[in-house]
C-alpha cells in the first residue's frame, strides 16, 4: 500500500515545488519506507509469517491468479505484490524509490518468494520493464494521488497488457478527501487544480508524530470520472466498478479499527464511500 502523507493547507503559489515534483515526491518517500518497515501498520513479521495484506474483497473481484503474470505499479515495499505471488501468480513490482524496491527484494528472499522489483517511475515503466506484457496490471491504494496525467497513466497501462489482459484497480474514494481531518465537515474542493496541491506535512500514516524531514509533496486529486474516463480512453473495456465502506488507515480519529486491518466509521455515523475498486479489459 501506497498512502497519503497526511493534510497540509496547501501552499498554492509554490510553482518551483510543482516544477520539481517528483523529486519532492520521491524524497518523502524514501525517507518514510525504514519508517514503514518498523511499523505496527506493516507488521512486516506476521507477513512474513504468511499474513496476506489483500483484502477479500481483491480477490474475489480479481479472481484467480495462479499462473498469470502481474505487474504492481507503485509497490512501495512490496507487501501486496508478493501476497499476489502467495496466491500463484508470476509478480513484478515497480517503484520510483530506491529504498523501496530494495526493501522489496530483500523481504522476497527473506520469503523465499520469486519475484522481480524494479525501480522506475510509473511513466517510464513500459520501458523499465523491456516490452514485457501481462496478464494483469495491479495497482494499489495511495497510487494515483502522486500521478498528474492519468490519461498519460491508463495508456501506459494499455501497453502493459496482453490482449485480454485486465487492469484491476484498488483506490482510496475521493470523496473523502474532501472533509477536515478531525470532522466530516467539508473543507477541500472535490474538483483539485489540475496543476496539483503542495502539501507541507511531517510524518507519515504509519505515524503522524513521527520525525521527517523531507515533508513537501505535491498531490492531484482524481474525481472518479477522471479515472474512468483515462481507462475508457486508452481503449480497456469497464467490467466492474464498486464502492467499499471501509478504509485502510485512521483517516479520522473517530474511525473504529476491526480485526481485519480494516477502519470503519462508528455506526452512528452516516455511510461514507471510503474505497473504490476497478476491474477493465484490454480488448
Amino acid at each position: 500500500m501506497t498512502g497519503e502523507q497526511g493534510h497540509a493547507h496547501p501552499d498554492q503559489g509554490d510553482a518551483g515545488v510543482r516544477a520539481a515534483w517528483r523529486d519532492h515526491n520521491r524524497a518523502a518517500w524514501d525517507e518514510r519506507v525504514p519508517l514503514h518497515l518498523a511499523s505496527d501498520f506493516y507488521d512486516v513479521d506476521s507477513f512474513v509469517a504468511g499474513r496476506s495484506t489483500l483484502r477479500s474483497f481483491e480477490r474475489a473481484e480479481l479472481g484467480p491468479v495462479d499462473g498469470l503474470d502481474l505487474v504492481h505499479l507503485q509497490c512501495h515495499f512490496g507487501q501486496d505484490t508478493l501476497s499476489w505471488a502467495r496466491e500463484g501468480a508470476r509478480v513484478t513490482g515497480l517503484d520510483f524509490s530506491g529504498p523501496a524496491i530494495a526493501a522489496a527484494a530483500e523481504l522476497a528472499a527473506r520469503l523465499g518468494v520469486d519475484a522481480a522489483f524494479v525501480q522506475a517511475d510509473v511513466y517510464d515503466a513500459v520501458e523499465a520493464l523491456g516490452g514485457q506484457r501481462f496478464d494483469v496490471v495491479y495497482t494499489g491504494l495511495g497510487a494515483l494521488l502522486w500521478l498528474p496525467d492519468l490519461v498519460r497513466w491508463a495508456q501506459i497501462v494499455a501497453a502493459l497488457l496482453r490482449p485480454r489482459g485486465v487492469l484491476y484497480l484498488v483506490e482510496f474514494h475521493p470523496v473523502a478527501d474532501v472533509f477536515a481531518d478531525d470532522a466530516l465537515v467539508v473543507e477541500r474542493p472535490y474538483f483539485g487544480p489540475a496543476e496539483g496541491t503542495v502539501e507541507r506535512a511531517p510524518g507519515t500514516y504509519t505515524d503522524w508524530g513521527a520525525a521527517t524531514e523531507h515533508n513537501t509533496t505535491v498531490e492531484w486529486t482524481h474525481p472518479i470520472g477522471s479515472v474512468v474516463s483515462a481507462v475508457l480512453a486508452a481503449g480497456l473495456h469497464l467490467e466492474s466498478f464498486h464502492e467499499h465502506d471501509h478504509t485502510l488507515f485512521e483517516r479520522w480519529p473517530f474511525l473504529e479499527r476491526c480485526d481485519d486491518f480494516t477502519y470503519r466509521l462508528p455506526a452512528s455515523y452516516p455511510s461514507l464511500p471510503l474505497l473504490y475498486s476497478l476491474r477493465a479489459r484490454r480488448a
